[in-house]
C-alpha cells in the first residue's frame, strides 16, 4: 500500500475548542482526515449517512475516479483487463496484487478447476427448497453451507486463507448453475477440468439434459468472461462493505461472503439491471421514448430512468462502454433482432443530448446494457443478480483477505446521532394516565 506520509493538520473548531486532526494523503494525492480518535478523545462524532464521505478502511485493491470515469484494479485500467485478460487473471490480480506469469496462472487455473465440484450433500440443500424459490436464496444458503464441507482450509494461516479464496471462486459458478437447473427442473451438469472457467459455467447452465453434444460459442464465452471481469470489484460498495463489516467480527469467510450476497440482492444494487430490462419493455418502441423521458422529468410521475447515473461516477461508467460493445457483438453473432437494444441505444442518444440529464450528471452505468446482453445469452431475468454475485465473489474474498491479512481485526462499530428522548423515569402501568 502506497499511502504517502503527511504532516498536514486539519483544524476542527467546535465552540471555543480547537481540535487538531492528522490529514492522510493517498496514492492519488487525495486527502483524508483521520478521525479515529475523535470520539474517544474529544467526545465528538461525524455525521455521514450512507458513509459517502467516510473511508471505512485502507485498501490497495480498487481505485475509482468518478469524475473522470476511471476504474483501476490494482492500478490496471479496467478497459485493458477486459480487452486482453481473463476473469481468472483478474481474480488472481485482485487476490495477490500482481498479474500472474504463465506458470502462476496455469497453477491457479488448474487448482480452481479442480475445486469446482461441490459435495453431493450440498445438492440436498437445494432439494429442501421449492422450485420457485429465488436463486439468490439458494445460492446464499449453499455458500453459507460451504464452510461445513471445507475441512482443509485453516483461515488462521495465510496459506489457508488463500485456499478459501480459491475454493469460493471455484465453487460459486457450480452453485449458481445448480440453482438455475434446479429451478428449471433439469438434471444437474457437473464441471469438467478440460474446459475453462467460464466455458464450464456455460456448459453447466445450458448443456442438454440428454447428454447430447454441446458446443460452446466462443463469442458468448468471451463476452460473459468480460462481464465477469467488469463486475469483479468496485471499491467499498454496499455489498463489499457488508463483507468487511461481517468479517470484522471474526466470522468465517463463507458467512461473510454470504452476507455480501444478501446485500447485493437489493434492487438498488445488484438487481438494477433487472429494472433496466423492465423499463425497456415498458417503453416498447423508439417512438415512445420522448414521451417516457417527459414522464421521467415530471416530479409527480413514478417513472425513473433506470441504468443512468451512479453514486460514484459523475461521468460515463467505463464498464458501460465495454458492455455496450459486447451486447452488439453478442446479438450480431446470435443473429438476434431485438428492439430492446435499439430502444436502449436511442434512449441513450436522446438522454445524452438533453440538458436535464447531462446537467444532473446522469450517464449510462454498467447495468444499462448488461441485462440485454445476458438475456440474449439465454439467462432468465431472475439469474442476473446471481451472475453479478458470481463475478463479485473474487472481489469480496480479496477484500476480506486484505482485511484479515493486515490484522489485527478492528470490529466495525459505527456511531449514531441520537435524536430520541433523554433519560426519563419509568411509571408503572396502573399509574399512567
Amino acid at each position: 500500500m502506497s499511502e504517502k506520509n503527511s504532516q498536514n493538520i486539519a483544524k476542527l473548531i467546535i465552540g471555543d475548542r480547537s481540535i487538531d486532526l492528522t490529514v492522510m494523503i493517498d496514492s492519488f494525492d487525495r486527502p483524508a482526515v483521520d478521525i479515529r480518535n475523535l470520539f474517544a478523545k474529544y467526545g465528538v462524532m461525524t455525521f455521514d449517512p450512507g458513509y459517502t464521505s467516510t473511508a471505512s478502511c485502507q485498501s490497495a485493491i480498487t481505485y475509482i475516479d468518478g469524475n473522470k470515469g476511471v476504474l483501476l484494479y490494482r492500478g490496471y485500467p479496467i478497459e485493458q483487463l477486459a480487452a486482453d485478460g481473463s476473469y481468472l487473471e483478474a481474480a488472481y490480480l485482485l487476490l495477490n496484487g500482481e498479474l500472474p506469469n504463465r506458470r502462476q496462472f496455469e497453477q491457479f487455473q488448474r487448482e480452481t478447476l479442480h475445486r469446482m465440484p461441490v459435495h453431493e450433500q450440498m445438492i440436498e440443500i437445494l432439494r429442501r427448497y421449492k422450485r420457485d424459490t429465488h436463486p439468490m436464496v439458494l445460492i446464499e444458503s449453499m455458500v453459507t453451507a460451504l464452510g461445513a464441507f471445507d475441512t482443509d482450509c485453516d483461515v488462521t494461516t495465510r496459506e489457508g486463507r488463500n485456499r478459501v479464496a480459491i475454493n469460493l471462486i471455484a465453487k460459486i459458478p457450480t452453485i449458481t448453475a445448480l440453482a438455475l437447473r434446479y429451478i428449471q427442473g433439469k438434471p444437474f451438469i457437473y464441471p469438467r477440468e478440460d474446459l475453462g472457467y467460464t466455458e464450464n459455467f456455460i456448459r453447466m447452465c445450458f448443456a442438454p439434459s440428454d447428454g447430447a453434444p454441446f458446443e460452446i460459442n466462443p463469442i458468448i464465452a468471451g463476452a460473459l468472461d468480460r462481464i465477469f471481469i467488469l463486475h469483479a470489484d468496485h471499491e467499498q460498495n454496499a455489498s463489499t462493505s457488508t463483507v468487511r463489516l461481517a468479517g470484522s467480527t471474526g466470522v468465517e469467510p463463507y458467512a461473510a461472503i454470504s452476507a455480501g450476497i444478501v446485500a447485493l440482492w437489493g434492487a438498488a444494487h445488484g438487481g438494477a439491471n433487472e429494472a433496466v430490462l423492465g423499463m425497456l419493455e415498458r417503453i416498447g418502441s423508439k417512438d415512445a421514448i420522448p414521451a417516457f423521458l417527459e414522464q421521467v422529468k415530471d416530479k409527480e410521475s413514478h417513472d425513473r430512468l433506470m441504468g443512468f447515473g451512479h453514486r460514484v461516477y459523475k461521468n460515463y461508467d467505463p464498464r458501460a462502454l465495454i458492455i455496450k460493445k459486447e451486447s452488439e457483438k453478442v446479438l450480431a453473432n446470435l443473429d438476434v433482432q431485438t428492439e430492446q437494444l435499439d430502444v436502449a441505444k436511442e434512449l441513450e442518444r436522446i438522454a445524452l443530448q438533453d440538458p436535464y440529464f447531462t446537467s444532473r450528471q446522469l450517464y449510462p452505468n454498467v447495468d444499462f446494457y448488461s441485462g440485454i446482453t445476458l438475456s440474449a445469452m439465454g439467462f432468465p431475468v431472475h439469474m442476473f443478480t446471481p451472475l453479478f454475485a458470481l463475478a463479485r465473489t473474487s472481489g469480496w474474498i480479496a477484500q476480506w483477505k486484505e482485511m484479515v491479512d493486515g490484522g489485527p481485526l478492528t470490529i466495525g462499530r459505527p456511531r449514531q446521532h441520537y435524536t430520541g428522548p433523554t433519560q426519563r423515569d419509568y411509571v408503572a402501568l396502573d399509574k399512567r394516565d
